[in-house]
């Protein structure tokens, strides 16, 4: 899990932040606070890898909060000015977004913290077999024929070429038994990338299954159909 801190004094813009992150898979989120303080104590105690830093705060901003600290984690600036930008970088600042945020910006800036490795997040299975217990069997499904998974209540549907595996588990849980090119799509929905025919702007086909793209996950889903039609 990759550990998410927020220190912003206006409590919208925190919880703006709050609903986002909820929304990804593998972040936790430590730390959600006002006070600079707050953070600067926990930061003592705990471990942090990525923080959404706001810039103007009262006591201490985020520019000193950034001088301040020896070893700090991995930053996003958040602000509604945009003057502090260049000095931002000096400071290994991974991206700076101006509020309002929006959600498209919001993950094109995460993704450049997973996609270019600056924090690495709990490795997917390398192995080319989903394990699961289906009616109290353990069965072996090979990655490359699932097509795509879907929650469905307090279980999931696994498709596959030959037939759907329906089993108790969570798509939470299931992502990490998972190649990489497995990718969730929506919040009902886990597609296998490598068996998409043809995508639009909100869908993804499988052959003739159609299956939605929600704006959450639109950025790195389309980000990583690009990287997959170069290799």
């Amino acid at each position: 899990m990759i550990r998410i801190g927020i220190i912003d004094d206006e409590l919208l813009a925190r919880k703006v932040l709050e609903d986002y992150c909820s929304k990804i898979d593998n972040f936790e989120l430590v730390l959600s606070t006002g006070n600079p303080l707050e953070f600067i104590n926990f930061i003592q105690r705990n471990t942090v890898d990525l923080i959404f830093l706001d810039i103007e705060m009262p006591e201490l901003n985020g520019m000193e909060i950034l001088r301040s600290m020896l070893n700090p984690p991995k930053v996003i600036l958040t602000t509604a000015y945009s003057e502090y930008a260049l000095e931002s970088y000096n400071y290994g600042v991974v991206d700076y977004l101006l509020k309002p945020i929006k959600i498209e910006r919001f993950l094109k800036a995460i993704n450049k913290v997973t996609a270019s490795k600056l924090i690495q997040p709990e490795k997917n299975n390398d192995s080319d077999e989903l394990q699961i217990k289906h009616d109290g069997i353990p069965i072996n499904i090979p990655f490359k024929s699932i097509l795509y998974i879907q929650s469905f209540g307090n279980y999931l549907k696994i498709f596959t070429d030959s037939r759907m595996y329906l089993i108790s588990e969570t798509l939470i849980n299931i992502t990490t038994l998972l190649s990489k090119n497995f990718q969730r799509t929506h919040k009902s929905y886990i597609t296998n990338l490598d068996r998409v025919t043809k995508a639009t702007k909100t869908h993804l086909l499988i052959d003739d299954k159609k299956l939605p793209v929600s704006t959450m996950y639109k950025v790195i889903v389309f980000e990583k159909l690009e990287v997959l039609a170069k290799l």
